[in-house]
């Protein structure tokens, strides 16, 4: 899916940024370009890492490396 329709960023890309080590979505922005023109796409992308992180959270309860 497209996230950023000016830099024509995807989910992929975003999620790329992320496992390269990106955990802020001012890190995604600058990987990606993403919110870098219109800025619309921001919300998207926040939505995105805010998933990916709770994901990584989720995994490390489920490891018991939280504990």
């Amino acid at each position: 899916m497209i996230v950023c329709q000016c830099r024509v960023v995807t989910d992929r890309d975003v999620d790329a940024a992320l496992s390269d080590g990106a955990r802020t979505v001012s890190a995604i922005c600058r990987s990606t370009g993403a919110a870098q023109d219109c800025g619309s796409c921001i919300f998207s992308v926040k939505k995105l890492v805010s998933q990916h992180l709770e994901q990584e959270c989720t995994h490390l309860v489920a490891d018991g490396a939280a504990s």
